[in-house]
């Protein structure tokens, strides 16, 4: 049932949805890592600010816009998740079609709703 999950795009910040997203995963016992621009922790997660080679990776969850996601695109497809969630406003037809091409599974949803519904 633990889904490994690399949240990208994660905030230190306790008011961002990304932020939020971390505490609800390990609320329910999810391994979590974590990737952002300032270092520090979440609810004992460490937001690393390099891109580390994680393995065993089944969710990558998505907090940057689109234009953001570039720079993401070849590591996210090196990591071969099982899928990728694009939460609200992270929606990007250019990355559903690299993953498409990558066998990589994605869905448009939000992170938080999956969790509360017990659909993550």
């Amino acid at each position: 049932m633990n889904k490994k999950t690399l949240v990208l795009g994660a905030s230190l910040k306790p008011n961002r949805y990304s932020n939020y997203a971390v505490q609800r995963l390990v609320a329910n016992n999810y391994e979590v890592v974590a990737f952002g621009m300032k270092k520090g922790t979440i609810k004992g997660v460490t937001v690393d600010t390099k891109l580390l080679p994680y393995k065993n990776i089944d969710t990558v969850t998505l907090y940057l816009n689109a234009e953001q996601q570039k720079a993401y695109y070849a590591y996210v497809v090196s990591l071969k998740p099982k899928r990728v969630i694009f939460n609200p406003g992270t929606e990007n037809p250019q990355f559903y079609n690299i993953l498409k091409e990558n066998n990589i599974a994605f869905e448009a949803a939000c992170t938080l709703v999956l969790l509360s519904t017990n659909q993550y």
